[in-house]
């Protein structure tokens, strides 16, 4: 992203607008694209932004949140577009009008005189409507130069992949075989996967319920349900009744690798928002510690526990800090699923791969090592600590355990379906995961 000019105000009032209008859309999309630009995530923008308007209709919702996450997922190639068209950036939100707009060109080429129309009624709402022959000019420039405007972008190694400069070329590194796929599956929109309840249903009749509701789904080989399409959780038969949960399939294979037999001890280091924790408490009856260092995202753990009947000892504590936490007891397992850069799940946190820097993995990793130095100490002699990351960069997987098994000679490195480790790249069944399984000497 561009050098972040100071954040954007918020609007005095709501847009004078038909809520159900594309200009709607695009005036709202825009700001909250303003506002990652400004360097917010637009998970923070999304909770304002709701907050701001509780009433807004599902529908409306639905339409500003597919434009933000698809004008984010494309950012590099509308601002080589932009820059193409335009001698300087206009100001926010303007800018981010034009980006939301081009995206929305590319997307409904068939509907590009309604969106033209619409963009240019959205940017008359915008700093005193100055900028509305601007963005009138500026997109019937970017059809009629259409055809030349994307060869160029598609010789552009940011705009073709749509992703930073720093981020392609680690990626190019360390995946010489894959890398392009990665960077593709990074654009697309992610799946939907659910995870069954087996306390509470049988995969039989969870099946047997959606096939009543005429959303066609199938099992994958660990159990998780895949979706066709993705729907609102409202639709999902069985979940308000906590027969099924909502969670990536990369995801469940945690409590599967984590060896758990009734009666363990368990940790879940760091647990929020709690799809993990829950998990393991469906697989096995243990008695379940689930750490968090943020009070409301503990509280989101709770929460998913009491839908899905489910109990454990939920604190909120810095998992480093053993004496604010652990009561000197240790654990049979440890679930260390890490804070990282996130850059397997970027295709569903598009802003991630815009706000981050070169230099914060680097900085995710030497967070990790902390947490594991700390955790195996809390650890049993025989017990085993399952190592997780959301990432597929190197320095926060391999690197990182093949450094922590060099710090401690007790530490064995078990294997995970006949490997070393697990690196699940992002596919069309589930986001990019990581996993190895260490155990302690006894």
């Amino acid at each position: 992203m561009p050098s972040r000019p100071p954040r954007p105000a918020p609007p005095a009032s709501a847009p004078t607008l038909a809520e159900d209008s594309l200009a709607y859309t695009f005036v709202t999309t825009a700001r909250l694209i303003a506002e990652v630009v400004a360097g917010g995530t637009l998970t923070e923008a999304l909770s304002a932004l709701w907050s701001a308007r509780p009433a807004t209709p599902p529908g409306v919702r639905g339409a500003i949140l597919d434009l933000a996450y698809g004008s984010l997922r494309d950012y590099g190639r509308q601002d080589f577009i932009l820059g193409k068209l335009l001698q300087k950036p206009l100001p926010e939100p303007v800018q981010s009008l034009l980006r939301v707009a081009l995206h929305r060109l590319d997307s409904r080429a068939d509907t590009a005189h309604t969106i033209v129309d619409q963009a240019v009624t959205a940017a008359a709402t915008l700093l005193g409507g100055k900028f509305k022959g601007v963005v009138n000019g500026v997109l019937r420039n970017a059809l009629r130069q259409s055809a030349d405007l994307n060869r160029a972008a598609d010789a552009d190694m940011v705009a073709e992949f749509r992703h930073p400069p720093w981020w392609i070329r680690r990626l190019r590194s360390q995946y010489p075989d894959h890398w392009r796929a990665i960077l593709a599956a990074g654009n697309t929109h992610p799946p939907m996967a659910l995870r069954i309840n087996r306390r509470r249903a049988s995969a039989r009749e969870v099946l047997a319920a959606f096939a009543a509701a005429e959303l066609p789904v199938r099992e994958l080989n660990n159990g998780a349900l895949l979706l066709d399409r993705p729907v609102p959780v409202a639709r999902v038969p069985g979940f308000a009744e906590g027969l099924v949960s909502v969670q990536d399939a990369g995801a469940q294979y945690a409590a599967r690798y984590l060896d758990l037999v009734d009666g363990q001890r368990v940790l879940d280091a760091c647990a929020a928002p709690g799809g993990k924790t829950s998990h393991i408490l469906e697989t096995a009856d243990v008695a379940l510690t689930a750490l968090d260092t943020d009070a409301f995202r503990a509280r989101r753990v709770s929460e998913n526990l009491e839908r899905l009947g489910l109990t454990a000892e939920v604190k909120t504590a810095d998992c480093r800090v053993l004496s604010r936490w652990w009561d000197g007891r240790p654990f049979d397992r440890i679930l260390a699923d890490v804070p990282c850069s996130a850059s397997g799940v970027v295709r569903r946190n598009p802003d991630i791969k815009w706000l981050r820097r070169s230099d914060d993995v680097a900085r995710f990793a030497a967070q990790q090592a902390e947490i594991l130095d700390a955790l195996w100490q809390v650890l049993a002699p025989g017990g085993k600590m399952l190592y997780v990351t959301c990432s597929v960069f190197a320095e926060e997987n391999r690197e990182q355990i093949a450094a922590f098994a060099t710090r401690h000679s007790d530490c064995c490195r078990l294997p995970i379906a006949g490997q070393p480790d697990c690196q699940y790249l992002p596919s069309t069944e589930h986001d990019g995961f990581f996993y190895a399984l260490l155990e302690k000497a006894a």
